[in-house]
């Protein structure tokens, strides 16, 4: 090879190498684009996109009404002895982790139980865990399309009496990004540093 020669060959793979660190920067780009989360990611999901429910004010409610908030909605009822709580509890603990980004956040109870769970018991209901969430109170044909909709399970459990039944339900809440976007869906018992830290992440990112 004569010197001409070699000055070409370096000039190409200098020019290859260069295009290969560009496109190579821009795959890592891409992948650092997406964010990683605790809960299962169902970004896209063609469910559960939206709801058209009435508050314990009597005020409908739709996520719109939630636009620059992370949206964290549960399933669930008033007199449900353990899971309800214990997520209600969380999610309390959750927001008042995230600081000032606590008032970023909105959680909302859509209660399975409409015949006892009156606006007046979900008022008082959410307002043990956090006075800002808000409790949804489907009519009874509501919420058999709306459970439809959002792929939850809800069975009554009867009960010694007629009043004295329970519900049994799916435990885990659905969470939209600030744009009403749907994006995760959150197990039960995930844990609060866990949805703490999905939350910050959504709020960063969307």
């Amino acid at each position: 090879m004569n010197k001409r020669d070699a000055l070409r060959w370096i000039a190409r793979t200098a020019a290859w190498a260069g295009a290969a660190a560009v496109l190579g920067g821009n795959l890592a780009a891409c992948s650092e684009a997406k964010p990683s989360f605790n809960a299962v990611d169902i970004t896209g999901a063609d469910y559960a996109k939206d709801f058209a429910l009435t508050d314990a004010d009597g005020k409908p409610r739709t996520l719109a009404d939630f636009k620059g908030k992370v949206v964290v909605l549960f399933f669930g009822y008033a007199q449900c002895p353990d899971v309800c709580p214990t997520t209600m509890t969380e999610m309390a603990q959750v927001k008042q982790q995230l600081g000032a980004d606590g008032d970023k956040l909105q959680v909302l109870f859509v209660t399975v139980d409409p015949a006892r769970d009156t606006p007046q018991v979900m008022k008082a209901y959410m307002g043990a865990f956090d006075p800002t969430f808000v409790a949804l109170i489907p009519t009874p044909e509501q919420l058999v399309a709306t459970t439809k909709d959002f792929k939850v399970y809800y069975k009554k459990v009867e009960g010694k009496t007629p009043t004295s039944y329970s519900m049994d339900h799916s435990a885990a809440s659905f969470v939209y990004d600030t744009k009403g976007r749907l994006r995760l869906y959150t197990r039960y018992g995930a844990g609060v540093p866990a949805m703490v830290a999905d939350v910050k992440t959504l709020l960063a990112t969307s």
